[in-house]
């Protein structure tokens, strides 16, 4: 097994919520010489400053300042996500159903609901707790000593459940905590058995959700399979945040990694691509070399290029006719550059091209993938971050199955090459 793919393993099994994603990364980055800085405070960096901001916990961009200007150098951009499809916990979770204790979900991004049935299960996320005054103050729990599961329906009970599952989510996703037939347990209770110095009453909210328990492995005759949870899109985001770490150096222009949260559910928030998070990241190095004059953003992103990294759909071994014929991306064939004429991707013919060099150079073979043309195509933050910016944008990733499952999987001989592409996007501009 390679370096690149046990830290790939490390980076998912650290990251069980966006905001777990988050804190994983930050380590790296302070690890690398990345310092902190935040958007409330005047940002004191200098050409070849190395820094990362943090936006409500879920979305983390880091960045290495050029040697230019960089409406005359430009700027090379990673965008990934740091959300996955899941099950989130509700404001008033406590249920108890036929002597069973269970907890209310919500379904978050498009989940596929069946992979979520009899798993082992736990709560990941962040807990709101009062602080001095008025304020408030985030933690984050992981509570792996309190598994959960969503039975299946015995086949005695449901005969036609191999021609067609129908699952509701307000009546079938609903995880089992153990048994009792009091409402008298509390998950404010537990949460606070796993932050210090914490009482019941000093939780006030929460952005929690559920992951397995199972962690990343490698799996098939070679062990060139990657199965793992979250493989969508944390691959990305750790491929990126290796390329920005490994690609550091004197140079010109500036190079920038962004990940976002909710881009699982449209990514329309304060942290998501939608919002102007990238544009002020954009305004704020520009102000590393002098106030800001008209045009000059424009400038900046006329000369930028964006490569959005989101995973790709692998040809299925059993559905391979749900694929577009001479468009059927295989795992361990090397990254996919994603192509959709009614821009559910952000790649045109010229960034396609310019890919297909900067593969070249570096002997990354790469595919190609286009939905077929019966079916709706989804999208990414590419086409999103092109248009709040108007900026060069491409899609690509790497191929695999089971995508939006509880557990997904890819080739383990795919990650270097998308590591070594990312790093030459970021390097040479």
């Amino acid at each position: 097994m390679s370096d690149e793919v046990t830290d790939l393993l490390a980076y998912i099994d650290a990251s069980p919520s966006p905001f777990h994603a988050v804190l994983e990364s930050k380590r790296r980055l302070q690890a690398a010489g990345f310092k902190e800085v935040h958007e409330r405070d005047a940002w004191a960096l200098s050409p070849g400053d190395k820094a990362f901001v943090i936006r409500d916990g879920g979305s983390i961009a880091a960045f290495e300042i050029g040697s230019a200007p960089p409406e005359e150098a430009g700027v090379r951009l990673i965008g990934a996500h740091t959300d996955s499809p899941t099950l989130r916990i509700k404001p008033n979770p406590e249920l108890v159903r036929e002597n069973y204790r269970q907890l209310a979900v919500e379904v978050y991004g498009g989940a596929l609901y069946s992979t979520w049935l009899d798993r082992d299960l736990a709560i990941a996320g962040r807990v709101v707790l009062q602080g001095e005054g008025a304020s408030v103050q985030s933690e984050l729990v992981r509570l792996d000593e309190l598994p959960l599961r969503i039975p299946n329906l015995a086949i005695h009970l449901n005969r036609g459940v191999n021609d067609s599952l129908a699952l509701n989510a307000q009546q079938h996703l609903v995880p089992v905590l153990g048994l009792g037939d009091r409402a008298g347990f509390s998950l404010r209770e537990q949460l606070v058995k796993a932050l210090p110095n914490a009482a019941p009453e000093r939780v006030l909210g929460w952005d929690l959700s559920l992951f397995t328990l199972e962690p990343a492995r490698l799996g098939g005759l070679g062990q060139e399979l990657i199965f793992a949870p979250r493989l969508d899109n944390l691959s990305c985001c750790h491929h990126s945040l290796r390329a920005l770490i490994e690609s550091s150096g004197p140079r010109p222009h500036t190079r920038a990694v962004v990940l976002f949260d909710h881009e699982e559910v449209g990514s329309q928030s304060a942290r998501g691509a939608g919002s102007l998070m990238l544009r002020g990241l954009l305004s704020r190095v520009l102000e590393v070399f002098g106030p800001e004059t008209e045009g000059r953003l424009q400038r900046t992103v006329a000369r930028s290029f964006l490569l959005s990294g989101d995973m790709a759909h692998g040809v299925h071994p059993n559905y391979a006719d749900r694929h577009e014929p001479g468009h059927r991306p295989l795992l361990g064939q090397g990254p996919v550059i994603k192509l959709n004429s009614n821009q559910g991707y952000g790649t045109d013919g010229e960034t396609w091209a310019l890919i297909e060099q900067l593969a070249a150079s570096v002997q990354a073979k790469v595919q190609r993938f286009v939905v077929r043309s019966d079916l709706g195509c989804g999208s990414t933050i590419g086409p999103i971050s092109a248009a709040r910016l108007g900026i060069r944008t491409v899609d690509i990733g790497n191929p695999m199955l089971s995508m939006h499952s509880s557990r997904e999987m890819a080739a383990a001989t795919d990650v270097e090459p998308m590591i070594r592409l990312m790093r030459q996007f970021l390097a040479v501009a």
